[in-house]
């Protein structure tokens, strides 16, 4: 009887979503972000790049580029290989290709702040002064830290040729261009059937628009997983307008200036333009001289920032 017990609770297991704890294969490309960075959008330009004959859809995007965080170790193992997965890990040494997508913070908040509200974490009217406080210091997404600690853990390893950074303002200012590195990218990762054509990176962006996927979810939301719970919140859209720069009309002056005093190096070390004149309170040295341990391996070879900036923060989600 007990050994029935245990052998029950291991398939269980099996089919809980796995996280962090993924196998992650050699050939394996994680989609790599801070929560409400884009990562989306990401998948499903991949995801055409990869099949412009075949557009991705909501009905099949967890079978084709699936997040770690909705499906179990066991349904993963059984994707064709090379896989794509996305993940909102911060640095994870075991990860051997990474597409970092990083969003400017302070649209990042603007994101986080609507979705907090259609998800009944805030009331409606709940103070955004007040939201940008907690944001800062990290209290709404624990496991990940805060958005300065993810993007320094994956800066510390932006040199390495299995990783590569996405500005998600470039993706949008100049589409064809940031396209056609990721498409190059991932020929290097043995996705070697891409067509990197002007062509195809055209019919991709077409099948990728915020409009597109935004028509996508009104008729297949409800069917995602990854949607369920969300979905049942009368109101809720996954897919918003998806702009860069709307900080500028709906952060008070106070909470820019807040969030630029306190991450303004590592926006600044990102391109980002910051209007608070001053020093940030993160200090340079965390971009530019990253402690390494001594005796971490990994597919990267970065610092193990994680576990430095993150200390033993659980994130099994």
């Amino acid at each position: 009887m007990f050994h029935a017990v245990i052998r029950a609770g291991r398939g269980m297991a099996g089919r809980q979503p796995v996280g962090r704890n993924v196998t992650v294969f050699p050939d394996d490309v994680f989609i790599t972000s801070f929560p409400r960075s884009g990562n989306t959008w990401i998948r499903f330009l991949i995801g055409n790049l990869l099949r412009p004959d075949d557009p991705l859809t909501f009905n099949n995007l967890e079978s084709r580029i699936p997040e770690i965080y909705s499906n179990s170790d066991q349904a993963l193992k059984h994707l064709i290989r090379p896989r794509i997965l996305k993940s909102h890990e911060a640095f994870e040494p075991r990860y051997p290709h990474v597409i970092y997508v990083v969003r400017d913070p302070r649209d990042v908040a603007v994101s986080k702040y609507h979705y907090n509200i259609a998800t009944g974490v805030h009331p409606a009217g709940y103070p955004i002064e007040r939201f940008i406080t907690r944001f800062i210091a990290g209290e709404f997404d624990k496991c990940w830290g805060t958005w300065a600690e993810h993007v320094i853990s994956w800066l510390s390893v932006q040199a390495n040729p299995g990783f590569l950074l996405v500005r998600y303002e470039d993706l949008q200012e100049k589409p064809l261009v940031e396209l056609q590195r990721i498409a190059s990218f991932l020929q290097r990762c043995s996705f070697l059937h891409i067509d990197p054509s002007r062509q195809t990176l055209e019919r991709t962006i077409e099948l990728s628009t915020p409009e597109r996927m935004r028509s996508l979810e009104r008729q297949q939301g409800r069917r995602w997983l990854r949607l369920r719970k969300e979905r049942e919140i009368k109101g809720y859209v996954a897919v918003r307008e998806g702009t860069s720069g709307s900080w500028k009309s709906l952060l008070p002056p106070a909470c820019v200036a807040q969030i630029e005093s306190t991450w303004g190096i590592v926006m600044r070390q990102l391109s980002y333009l910051i209007r608070v004149s001053g020093q940030a309170s993160l200090h340079p040295q965390n971009l530019s001289k990253p402690a390494h341990s001594q005796d971490e391996k990994s597919s990267l070879n970065p610092v193990n920032s994680q576990h430095q900036l993150l200390g033993t923060r659980d994130c099994r989600s």
